[in-house]
């Protein structure tokens, strides 16, 4: 009968994919509820059957992040995933209350940093998987501002000359498809964090043996992450949706076309991205295609300046929580 301590740690883990799934709603929603192509509350409701069922996918992301963040499970315990998961969840819970679109893998990332170098030490850290990880959390977004200019271009090449009267209907419809590969993608990757950190737990207890995820791992997962998603976040959802570019049918199904592919891309290869960073890099890529001045960017310098500072915030957060705890346990 696992331990009490472990039960809390798999709740906490749970609550984490719960925040995640109403932080990042507006990856999946925020163009298609932002161009009228769906109704919020379908939107949401949608987005959290195929957050589930994405979840349920497949779960290398979740190896990666129980085998590339330490050396060794071993090497963890249930106080230094708990002191993670809380930097994780406060970050998640700050930006959200300001309307920032942030990385809650940036942030989950970040807090296993902190809380193992206060506790374990750098010799624990498993740098060549740490800066895999970061590097695909990078790139993503970059890649995705790159290809969202290229498929917007490609369409306008296409469509440009066409009356908006007459391509915005069928956009509109497009778009309840590419909203839900979306969602899908979301849940492929995002929904394994959490169990990569669940899985990393009963390793390190010794009740599991290796990183294959069980399935009540996989369910619970994907229906905390389904019930978050439900949930919505709006606040989130009105940044994506207006404060970067005024998105039009045609411009929101380019960005969701292209984010679902990079994200489901990043999901086969079985590396975490932040949905967050690739749906807005997406969304300036396409932008940019029709103006560079089309582009709020000071709105995108708040969104750069919360996802550098996330990091090393969570890992800060998750440092002191796991000091607090070191003086009662």
């Amino acid at each position: 009968m696992p331990d009490t301590l472990i039960i809390f740690v798999v709740l906490l883990a749970l609550a984490f994919d719960y925040i995640n799934g109403f932080h990042d709603t507006a990856n999946a929603i925020a163009t298609s509820v932002s161009t009228r192509a769906l109704t919020p509350r379908v939107a949401v409701w949608m987005a959290a059957m195929l957050n589930f069922l994405g979840a349920m996918y497949s779960t290398g992301v979740a190896k990666t992040i129980g085998s590339d963040l330490v050396k060794s499970a071993q090497m963890v315990n249930q106080h230094i995933i708990i002191a993670a998961i809380i930097g994780a969840i406060f970050w998640n819970l700050l930006t959200w209350w300001k309307g920032i679109p942030s990385s809650s893998s940036h942030a989950l990332v970040g807090g296993v940093v902190g809380a193992v170098l206060v506790s374990t030490g750098y010799e624990a850290l498993k740098i060549e998987g740490i800066l895999k990880i970061v590097a695909a959390l990078i790139c993503s977004p970059v890649i995705a501002m790159i290809t969202g200019f290229t498929v917007m271009t490609v369409l306008l090449w296409i469509f440009g000359r066409k009356a908006p009267s007459r391509i915005n209907p069928k956009f509109k419809k497009a778009q309840i498809l590419t909203a839900a590969m979306m969602a899908f993608s979301h849940g492929s990757n995002d929904a394994q964090k959490a169990m990569g950190i669940i899985t990393l737990t009963l390793v390190s207890t010794g009740y599991l043996t290796s990183l294959d995820v069980p399935i009540w791992v996989k369910l619970s997962a994907a229906t905390a992450m389904g019930l978050g998603t439900a949930a919505g976040g709006w606040r989130i959802i009105r940044t994506m949706g207006s404060k970067i570019f005024k998105l039009e049918p045609i411009s929101g199904f380019a960005s969701d076309l292209n984010s679902s592919l990079i994200i489901f891309g990043a999901t086969l290869l079985h590396l975490p991205v932040s949905t967050t960073h690739v749906v807005s890099g997406s969304i300036m890529g396409v932008g940019t295609s029709k103006r560079i001045s089309a582009v709020h960017w000071g709105v995108a310098q708040q969104m750069l300046m919360a996802w550098i500072l996330t990091i090393p915030c969570t890992a800060l957060v998750s440092a002191l929580a796991y000091k607090v705890m070191s003086l009662f346990f």
